[in-house]
């Protein structure tokens, strides 16, 4: 199942801004050499993938670690392990 705020993250349409960062230019080359080599036709697609990818994985570790915290508390106030384990599982299989 595909949470709500990632279908929002998929949609073409939805709001974006400009940003100015600097980035030292032998990173821009090496994104320039590698970015055909995955399929992108430009190196700034490669390098809002790279974002996305890293942005998608933190927030993952961190709905994990909530999860935890969570299962933690109510294992402390009585909910039974495998009641607990199984709530774990299930939400992981849909992340």
């Amino acid at each position: 199942m595909i949470s709500e705020r990632l279908k929002k993250r998929l949609k073409k349409d939805r709001p974006s801004t400009t940003i100015t960062m600097r980035i030292p230019t032998d990173v821009v080359e090496s994104l320039k050499t590698v970015a055909p080599m995955r399929g992108f036709t430009a190196y700034q697609t490669l390098l809002k993938s790279y974002i996305s990818e890293g942005l998608r994985r933190d927030e993952a570790q961190f709905d994990q670690r909530t999860a935890r915290r969570l299962a933690d508390a109510l294992k402390r106030r009585g909910v039974a392990e495998k009641v607990l384990q199984e709530a774990l599982a299930e939400i992981t299989q849909e992340s």
